[in-house]
């Protein structure tokens, strides 16, 4: 079916057919105006095309609709005549028309009973509409009223807070100007130690200091107060100064302990804050006379204490002749012997307790306090330095906590302070301790000083108090030195000793090896409790002079065996002082320790030469041959071996007697020369051991001589026997 509107134009192809397809006509697309589609497959597009092309204008949108309804593409597929289908379309739809007719002429009540029905209501909802209008103008009302009454609202607040905050600070304001009759009755009346007068004071102060702030703000109301509190004020200062003066001026009387007025003080410290913060002038004349007082208070007392505790110290004190070097005279005088001895002053004994230790015993302070006591014991100088530093360093503390407290001070001010008070003490404390090291020369003395300085401070610092730390810093800068020129004394009084004029020599230990290794471990062990590397170098000084002192003395001796136990027993000496005393792994204790190991090596050898000096010689010949290969140069050795083997068979019993009894009466310490005996009987076995070995060499192994050697084991069991026992 072909639509008369159309025409049907069959082109030729504009070029060949490609791909050898052919034109089928059986699928015809039609399409809009200006649009053209072609028969057969969508990729044929070589081949001739047949073009549809609109002649006329294109069908209306409805129209366009239409012809896509499933029935009119359903007809048109089947070739029906669209002018009937039309016809037939229509005689249907107005036979619909005609029965729809009928239903509404049967239903035509119904409808009218429906309409009725429906006018009644819309009258209803009319009136309705009218109430809801209405009631919509009365809400528009009161919501206008509720926005006014909001509005109110807020402004009565606003106006509330701001008298609320008007009262407040007028309540203030009153409360503040106005003096209570309270306040003025107990200013005036009450004393200041009542505790209704340290409370009227404070609200005092806080009114005094409100006012000053309103005055600055020009209120007029307080010109009304200013009078009355003026005069509140100045009576209050004028029992306030009273008060704090006859305080202070019980410090004056004798025998009281100011400290309980102090603490009285300190309970009323707000006293001075009222004086400093209205009356600069009185808080300044209080503590000048506070200053003035308790700075003549504590050098009377200082200076009393000063001088009575030096009355027990020992009267026989090291002098100047008192050194190392300087040869002891102290067995000379027989009938008036001196009351101390030079070793004294180099042993630490039990003076190293003071660095630790308790200060005087509270008896002994009674005693050098009262005026008629009898004597009391006598004590070195270290012990008083410490209970006078002691007491110091606690008044010093109580003192500076209380300037701190009272006088509301901190830092360099508060030292300044304390300067002022404790400034007369301390010079005196300098005075006494330059005069009395400038002519000290007791070295342990100063040392335990300098200890005891470096403890109490570490005290103070612990306790947050650097009052004194000026005054232990100078005191150190005096010890110091003066330590270092005593032991540089000493080192030189060493140097100087000639042992030539020393007069008789023996092999026992010298006192000047004793009085140094007293003196080190004594320096050794004080300076663990405040390891100080400051000693270090003059105590290594000391020590190489010590041992050079050694070696020149054992120069003296004739013979090496002598020389040799003079040097043991000495460096045993100064070796078991220096490990009770000190550390053991002190660079002192290992020094002596491998000195003592090789003169104790050298002097076994020494010991075992007499009585085995042949075997000891032939064994070290026969190794040292076999070593370098001329073991044919001990084949005429027969005889020596002989005599070497049934000489020892003979007499090594008695040798070693003989080696024992000569070790015990050679060294002072016993248990070093039982150390020696074995190290030699040792030896001894290990040389017999070696010269078993040279008897199995081919050149001397076919002896006859051979079979007389001492069993090994049977002479370790035998050597035993002679082993001494302490």
């Amino acid at each position: 079916f072909i639509s008369p509107t159309l025409q049907i134009i069959v082109r030729p192809p504009t070029r060949s057919e490609g791909h050898g397809k052919t034109l089928r006509l059986g699928t015809i697309a039609l399409s809009l105006p200006h649009q053209f589609f072609w028969g057969g497959e969508a990729e044929q597009l070589s081949p001739p095309i047949l073009t549809l092309f609109f002649l006329s204008p294109p069908p209306p949108v409805h129209i366009q609709a239409n012809l896509e309804d499933a029935l009119v593409q359903e007809a048109l597929k089947t070739g029906v005549d669209l002018r009937h289908y039309s016809k037939q379309v229509e005689l249907e739809l107005q036979h619909i028309e005609n029965a729809s007719i009928k239903d509404y002429i049967k239903e035509s009540k119904n409808i009218a009973s429906l309409h009725t029905q429906i006018t009644a209501c819309d009258a209803v909802l009319e009136r309705m509409e009218a109430m809801l209008s209405s009631f919509q103008s009365d809400l528009s009302s009161i919501s206008c009223e509720i926005q006014t009454l909001q509005e109110q609202s807020v402004a009565m607040n606003v106006r509330l807070r701001n008298r609320q905050a008007v009262r407040g600070r007028l309540s203030q304001l009153v409360d503040e100007l106005v003096v209570p009759n309270i306040m003025i009755s107990t200013i005036l009346e009450s004393p200041v130690t009542d505790q209704a007068f340290l409370e009227q004071l404070h609200e005092l102060n806080n009114k005094i200091n409100a006012v000053k702030e309103q005055a600055f703000r020009e209120t007029m109301a307080c010109t009304d107060v200013t009078d009355i509190l003026d005069k509140l004020k100045a009576k209050a200062v004028a029992k306030i100064r009273e008060f704090i003066l006859q305080k202070i001026y019980s410090f004056r009387k004798p025998m009281t302990n100011y400290q309980i007025p102090q603490n009285a003080l300190l309970k009323y410290r707000f006293f001075y804050q009222f004086l400093l913060g209205h009356e600069r002038s009185v808080a300044k004349e209080v503590r000048d006379e506070y200053v003035e007082t308790m700075s003549k208070i504590y050098l009377s007392y200082f200076k009393s204490y000063t001088s009575r505790l030096m009355k027990v110290q020992y009267e026989e004190v090291a002098e100047k002749d008192d050194l190392m070097g300087v040869e002891d005279t102290a067995k000379k005088d027989i009938l008036f012997p001196p009351l101390r001895n030079r070793n004294t002053i180099f042993t630490l004994g039990n003076r190293g307790s003071v660095i630790g230790g308790p200060t005087l015993p509270a008896a002994l302070l009674v005693l050098i306090m009262t005026p008629f006591s009898p004597p009391p014991p006598q004590y070195p100088f270290e012990s008083l330095f410490r209970s006078q530093h002691f007491a110091l360093l606690d008044n010093s503390c109580r003192e500076y906590l209380f300037l701190c407290d009272f006088f509301l001070v901190t830092g360099t001010p508060a030292l300044d302070l304390f300067n002022a008070v404790m400034g007369k003490t301390l010079t005196m404390f300098l005075k006494h301790m330059d005069a009395y090291v400038s002519d000290c020369y007791d070295s342990i003395a100063v040392f335990l000083s300098i200890h005891i300085v470096l403890r109490f401070k570490a005290i103070m610092a612990k306790r947050n108090v650097p009052a004194i730390d000026k005054y232990w810093d100078t005191l150190l800068e005096m010890l110091w030195p003066r330590f270092e020129h005593i032991l540089e004394l000493n080192i030189q009084s060493i140097q100087n000793t000639d042992p030539q004029k020393l007069g008789f020599l023996d092999t026992r230990p010298h006192y000047i090896t004793r009085r140094y290794a007293e003196f080190s471990s004594a320096i050794v062990s004080i300076n663990q409790t405040f390891p100080h590397d400051r000693t270090l170098t003059l105590l290594g000084q000391l020590q190489t002079e010590v041992e050079n002192f050694v070696l020149r003395v054992a120069a003296e001796f004739s013979s090496r065996k002598e020389q040799l136990i003079f040097l043991i027993n000495n460096y045993d000496m100064m070796l078991g002082v220096l490990m009770e005393r000190a550390v053991e792994e002190s660079k002192e204790v290992e020094g002596f320790q491998q000195l003592l190991n090789a003169r104790t090596q050298e002097f076994i050898e020494e010991l075992l030469a007499p009585g085995f000096g042949g075997m000891i010689a032939f064994v070290k010949e026969a190794e040292a041959l076999a070593e370098r290969g001329q073991m044919e140069r001990l084949r005429g050795e027969e005889a020596q071996v002989t005599q070497l083997v049934r000489g020892f068979a003979g007499t090594w019993k008695a040798a070693v007697e003989s080696l024992s009894q000569d070790v015990m009466r050679s060294f002072t310490n016993f248990k070093n020369g039982t150390t020696i005996i074995q190290g030699a009987l040792t030896q001894l076995i290990q040389y017999y051991h070696r010269f078993h070995k040279v008897m199995a060499l081919p050149p001397l192994k076919a002896l006859p001589v051979r079979s007389e050697l001492i069993n090994i084991h049977h002479l370790m069991v035998e050597v035993k026997k002679h082993k001494p026992n302490f």
